[in-house]
């Protein structure tokens, strides 16, 4: 017999996928239900509204991508590369939920969208801020680049580009669009030696 941590586990996982593939407006509970064989009750005891549901998915979601952060800024990677591989985890945690999936919250779940936007900000972006000044100190930047520019550069992409408003109006992906964004910032702003390192969109598979 499956423990309630076992099956809010399952709970959780199948309504993230669904959430994702379908859009959180097109989801009913009674389908989260009937597809895990449970009843709407024991569903309401783990999860007792579909936005609770939802939020306990993306939270999911959030952690993971800070853990993923966290574990790509700790490795022994080249910095430039472990700076785009940052920018296209971005790109790759976004594509996941579709370019109408994130329409589908920010319109009928504008609570958890400002949840999610304000993760992205503190989390993501806040690293990726940390990660140029941390390349001024280590001379990974060029002399005659203020890194503050840059880093007002890179934001104000982030927030034009990677919105779900842009990206619903747009064939390009999120994934796309962070490394063009990347290639545009930072093939300028880096040393000559550090643009040697300038390898890892050669290897676009490791990001899919």
């Amino acid at each position: 017999m499956q423990s309630d941590l076992d099956l809010r586990e399952r709970v959780l996982e199948h309504a993230r996928n669904e959430f994702l593939a379908r859009g959180f407006s097109k989801v009913t509970l009674d389908e989260i239900s009937s597809h895990l064989g449970i009843s709407k009750k024991t569903l309401y005891k783990f999860y007792p509204s579909k936005e609770e549901l939802l939020r306990a998915s993306l939270h999911a979601a959030m952690r993971s991508a800070g853990w993923e952060l966290e574990r790509i800024i700790s490795s022994d990677k080249p910095f430039v590369e472990k700076l785009a591989t940052a920018m296209m985890t971005m790109g790759k945690y976004i594509n996941r939920f579709g370019k109408g999936g994130l329409i589908d919250i920010q319109r009928f779940a504008p609570s958890i969208w400002k949840e999610l936007d304000k993760f992205r900000e503190e989390h993501i972006v806040s690293r990726l801020v940390t990660m140029i000044v941390q390349a001024r100190h280590e001379n990974i930047l060029r002399a005659d680049v203020n890194e503050q520019v840059l880093i007002r550069m890179l934001v104000s992409s982030i927030q034009g580009v990677l919105n779900p408003e842009v990206l619903t109006k747009h064939s390009f992906s999120a994934q796309e669009a962070a490394q063009s964004i990347f290639k545009v910032l930072f093939e300028g702003a880096l040393t000559d030696a550090s643009r040697k390192e300038f390898h890892v969109f050669d290897k676009p598979t490791e990001f899919v």
